[in-house]
Order: structure tokens, then C-alpha cells, then sequence
């Protein structure tokens, strides 16, 4: 945001004052949020799981779904299924297939319990009927340091996080969650094409205001932050930090997250995963 604040201050004729609000997974500034008056003013900027996974892992006084009125999204971080090179695979059926070899000897890291990352290998485990056992950590980066020490098989992160340790053979790209090959990658098959239909996942941002905030206002905070990302200093700058502009519509971000709220809580459900 503090990338996007001028462009669209410059649209909006209005001094964005950005405040982070720290605590509970980020359901404190969520809620927030949610609280305060519908008149465009208050703001939230928040990750997936403020949106459509925190509320199937953790108690919480509101539904983010209903509580809010979607603006749009923001970026996405397309998550990229890294390996150590020592492990005997170069792809996903490779991997799926050494994991089967050695049921609950494999392991793999994700930032955080109940993160994209964590639920997208729960899911897949689920759909391949893996015995991995999840490691979670406090943060990709020391993540990424377990992976490069062995310490971990596998951890799904951005591109950014792994890519510069594919030159120098430390790390090994076995899939990307995307829906085609990203174009730093061409040579690494996507998740779907290794026989996973539908299997994409990424980190993203979304923005949102208070509940029954008038759709003009929405429409207008939405054009503002598109023409925002459409910024070629803003589309350098996200491409060189592993992001992706998202530019839909409201209604085609509002239909996202009721299909990606469904098909987390699957996931725990079947999982039985829980935050205490």
C-alpha cells in the first residue's frame, strides 16, 4: 500500500494514512474494520486469511464475509512447490511418488499453521493421499533456510522467496500452483498439469470497507486502486517482488472468495485442522 498510497491519493483527492494493525493473525485490524463507519474513510487491507480461512480455524465474533464489502484485490503471490535438491525428485509425481515410498519419513514447512501454504499441501496430500508431515515456522524465511538445509522436503512459497537459489542448483522447482507456466519458469509445469485439475493457490492482498458502504464509494475506491496498479512503476515494481497485479471486476472478486471460503474449509474440515 505504501507503493500504491500515491497514485491513488492522486485520484481519490485524499491523503491515504496507512496503519498497521498487528495481533490474533490479523483478525484485530480486520474487525476493526468491520466496526467502523460505512463512509468510504476506513479502509482494510488485508491477506487471504483475514478474508476466507481465519474464520474455519479460530473463534472469531464475525464473519469477515459478511462484515465487509469486498472492493477488490489486490495482488497475488502464486505459490511455487520448492524441494532440496538431495530429495530423489524433479517434479511432482516424482515427489508424490518418493512421499509414497517413505509414508510419514517426508516432511514439508510452511509459514504458519493455517496459511495458503499450509492448506494448499493439506489440500493436495488429501487428493494424492500423501503421509507428509507439516513444519510450521515463524515466517517464509526461515522456511526457506530449513529447505536449503535439508531440514525440510518441500515448501510452497512466492517465486521471489526460492528463485534465486535455482541457478546455483540449491533449490529444485517442482510446481507451479498456477493456471499456466509462469513466464520466469516456462520449464516447470504447472500443479494442474502434473493431474491436478483446479489445483491453484496463492498468497494475495484484498481491500475491503464496512458492511453497507455505498456501492459509488466502492466503485470509486475500485477505480482508483486499479488505475493505481495499471502504473508501469507499480507493475515493475510488483513483478520484481514476485507479485501480481490483480485487476478484476467487484463482482469477479466477490465470487472468489465465497468459492475460495468453500473450498478452505474443506480442506480444515477434512484435515482437522484447528488454531487454538
Amino acid at each position: 500500500m505504501r507503493l500504491l498510497s500515491p497514485q491513488m491519493e492522486n485520484s481519490l483527492g485524499q491523503k491515504l494514512v496507512i496503519e498497521s494493525k498487528p495481533g490474533a493473525a490479523g483478525n484485530i485490524g480486520t474487525l476493526e474494520v468491520s466496526r467502523a463507519t460505512p463512509d468510504g474513510y476506513i479502509l482494510l487491507v488485508a491477506a487471504a486469511n483475514n478474508f476466507v480461512i481465519n474464520q474455519f480455524l479460530m473463534k472469531m465474533p464475525a464473519d469477515p464475509l459478511s462484515a465487509l464489502a469486498p472492493i477488490a484485490n489486490v495482488a497475488d503471490v502464486p505459490l511455487v512447490l520448492f524441494s532440496n535438491p538431495s530429495v530423489p525428485a524433479r517434479n511432482l509425481s516424482e515427489f508424490i511418488a518418493h512421499v509414497r515410498a517413505n509414508p510419514g519419513k517426508v516432511s514439508y514447512g510452511s509459514p504458519s499453521n493455517g496459511t495458503v501454504n499450509h492448506l494448499f499441501i493439506e489440500r493436495l496430500k488429501q487428493a494424492a493421499g500423501m503421509d507428509l508431515t507439516h513444519v510450521p515456522y515463524r515466517g517464509s524465511p526461515a522456511a526457506v533456510l530449513a529447505l536449503l538445509a535439508n531440514e525440510i522436503a518441500l515448501f510452497p512459497v512466492g517465486l521471489a522467496a526460492g528463485v534465486g537459489h535455482l541457478a546455483d542448483g540449491k533449490l529444485t522447482a517442482l510446481a507451479a500452483a498456477t493456471e499456466k507456466r509462469l513466464p520466469m519458469l516456462p520449464q516447470v509445469p504447472t500443479v494442474i498439469e502434473s493431474g491436478f485439475a483446479g489445483f491453484t493457490a496463492a498468497n494475495w492482498w484484498g481491500m475491503a470497507a464496512p458492511k453497507d458502504t455505498p456501492v459509488e464509494t466502492i466503485d470509486t475506491l475500485r477505480q482508483a486502486l486499479h488505475e493505481a496498479l495499471s502504473s508501469p512503476a507499480v507493475v515493475d515494481r510488483f513483478s520484481a517482488m514476485g507479485l501480481v497485479a490483480a485487476l478484476e471486476t467487484r463482482e469477479e472478486f466477490v465470487t472468489s472468495l465465497h468459492a475460495q471460503a468453500a473450498l478452505w474449509s474443506e480442506v480444515i474440515q477434512r484435515g482437522k485442522i484447528a488454531i487454538e
